[in-house]
């Protein structure tokens, strides 16, 4: 993915996510025959909260020290965080055993800041993950991202995400395609993470990480009829 200049006002209309080059930092430009040539350069947690608050609901992550900006999501993609949320909340509120949260955000490391769609996070983890801000600075057990159109948001999410979540420890990971409508599970396998199961409409999901969690795929996404 390229480097794309936000202009003064931080209106992105590029198309999303991409690693953002701000001609607020000087630093990171040069002159070569009239021309200004962007450096690469590696986005922090501190360079991100130096932003200004975005006008709408554009969400800004950093993976690797790259910046990411998503646009407002879909109503579909709202609709599945919503279910999947309504989901592992309720099994929490039956067992006790953890919290379903929504959009945290998580400092994984100055350079790897990220609000994943959703997270399940274990009573005991969260005690040690919590910090005075307020956000989770370790790794929850269970993180799901809905798929948003587009290749730049399928490279994300497939490729730049799951090996973040897989390097920092995350257990498992949900990817949920509403266009397609399934639902791809990653199990960690080592360092990494393999694919565990692809459900379909007609499939139960389950997980070995949440005893006695089960609900039905097609339920995720958002009715045909409408």
């Amino acid at each position: 993915m390229r480097p794309a200049t936000l202009p003064s006002g931080l209106h992105a209309r590029q198309p999303t996510p991409v690693p953002i080059v701000l001609e607020s930092r000087p630093e990171i430009w040069a002159e070569k025959r009239g021309a200004p040539l962007t450096f690469s350069v590696r986005w922090t947690t501190a360079d991100l909260e130096a932003l200004p608050d975005p006008l709408d609901d554009t969400r800004y992550e950093i993976i690797d020290g790259e910046l990411y900006v998503a646009k407002q999501p879909s109503l579909e993609h709202q609709y599945a965080c919503g279910e999947l949320y309504a989901a592992l909340r309720a099994w929490s509120e039956q067992t006790s055993f953890g919290l379903a949260l929504f959009a945290p955000g998580i400092i994984f490391a100055e350079d790897d800041n990220v609000a994943p769609d959703v997270v399940w996070i274990s009573r005991q983890r969260l005690r040690a993950a919590l910090g005075a801000d307020r956000k989770l600075h370790e790794p929850p057990e269970l993180v799901v991202e809905v798929l948003s159109p587009g290749a730049a948001n399928e490279r994300r999410d497939r490729d730049a995400k799951l090996k973040l979540y897989a390097r920092r420890g995350v257990d498992e990971y949900w990817l949920v395609d509403w266009q397609r409508r399934r639902v791809e599970l990653y199990r960690r396998d080592g360092p990494a993470f393999r694919l565990g199961a692809s459900l379909t409409d007609a499939d139960q999901l389950q997980s070995p990480l949440l005893p006695g969690f089960a609900h039905a795929v097609d339920r995720f996404f958002f009715p045909e009829e409408f």
